[in-house]
């Protein structure tokens, strides 16, 4: 649908010239839209008393590419106001229509999907320049995304200088962030529901002059709102966890695209790490071990 619309504006700007049973679906949607979010077409006409045609129809009167494209902005609006309790009953309810764990797989397989179907890969190249001609790299994400945060921040740390992981531990995250420059790239990563504190953390290294890369599911986040530049990857999943396999699958992109715009570089301050590796027993098995191993 339209990048940056609130659905609920959208939903008034055009009150007036919906027909009288569309108007009936627009008010229960403005009143109830936390219900009407995981609603089929036929269920929210049975609860306002129109038929599955009337509500398709008022899909298409507001512009959206039928009812499920409706649906799916209006899951966007709500999803990060949602309680966990709320989360789990929504889970309760979905649970008996299809076996779980099918479901979940098949939920980040779409999140995938829609990520590589929606990626705008000059934005995509414009991240990767700013992070390697920056002077130093900030990579910034709380509570579910510090996951995501420490992961990047583990492999950049492999093929370029100057990368701090800001923590959520005993330095307050403002005064890990107190010496950035213009000359610094923050990377922002955020998923519902938003860390107000990862939010705060953006508007004041962006006040700063520090640029942002934002690392979130939707244009309309606010995390978005705040970035320079903005990466998308999906993370819808009716559930209490956020589904992060979307923006693990993105970094994982990042990473080896910025890996490989260090060509040479990277081969020989791998080799050197081999070395290191295999001198102190890094990892469990030797080369002979793996040797023999194959023989068996």
């Amino acid at each position: 649908m339209k990048d940056n619309i609130d659905l609920i504006k959208l939903i008034q700007q055009n009150f007036a010239k919906l027909s009288k049973g569309q108007k009936l679906i627009a008010e229960y949607i403005m009143e109830n839209y936390d219900r009407a979010a995981f609603m089929t077409a036929a269920k929210l006409g049975e609860k306002v008393g129109v038929s599955e045609s009337t509500v398709v129809r008022f899909a298409d009167t507001l512009g959206y590419d039928g009812y499920r494209d409706l649906q799916n902005e209006l899951q966007e609006v709500i999803k990060n106001k949602l309680t966990t309790v709320q989360r789990i009953s929504l889970v309760d309810n979905c649970s008996s229509k299809e076996n779980l764990f099918e479901k979940v797989f098949k939920k980040d397989m779409s999140n995938i999907n829609k990520t590589v179907d929606e990626i705008d890969f000059d934005v995509f190249q414009d991240a990767v320049d700013k992070i390697l001609n920056s002077e130093k790299v900030y990579i910034l994400g709380l509570r579910s995304s510090s996951f995501l945060a420490g992961y990047l921040g583990f492999y950049l740390n492999f093929i370029i200088e100057n990368v701090t992981v800001v923590t959520a531990g005993p330095n307050d995250i403002f005064e890990q962030l107190f010496k950035v420059t213009d000359k610094d790239v923050v990377i922002g990563i955020s998923y519902p529901r938003y860390s107000t504190r990862t939010l705060d953390a953006l508007n004041y290294v962006k006040e700063k002059g520090c640029k942002v890369i934002g690392i979130t599911d939707s244009l309309i986040s606010p995390a978005a709102r705040i970035s320079d530049i903005t990466l998308l990857a999906s993370s819808n999943m009716v559930s209490f966890v956020d589904s992060l396999v979307a923006p693990m699958s993105l970094i994982n992109a990042l990473v080896i695209a910025i890996g490989m715009k260090k060509g040479d570089d990277i081969t020989k301050y791998f080799k050197d790490l081999e070395d290191i590796w295999k001198k102190h027993s890094v990892y469990n098995f030797t080369n002979k071990q793996n040797e023999n191993i194959r023989n068996k």
